[in-house]
């Protein structure tokens, strides 16, 4: 699917050195910058999501022992 984006413009210029020196297309680079950091990205703001529910008191949590004992794992 077609996305486009703006970039400042010294990250332009970053990536089109990055292209022109290695003789690959921009497009690469950005599809390895976004395959590479969508995971970290995704961790980040759904534990963040996570996070602003306990505080509101919208999620449930449990102590390490009370996992343990409730997944049988309790000594």
């Amino acid at each position: 699917m077609p996305t486009s984006i703006r970039l400042a413009p010294d990250t332009e210029r970053r990536l089109d050195q990055l292209a022109h020196l290695t003789g690959r297309s921009k497009a690469f680079y950005l599809r390895e910058i976004i395959e590479r950091g969508l995971e970290e990205t995704e961790d980040y703001y759904l534990a963040a999501r996570v996070l602003e529910r306990v505080r509101q008191g919208e999620e449930q949590i449990f102590s390490l022992s009370e996992a343990e004992r409730q997944l049988g794992l309790a000594d």
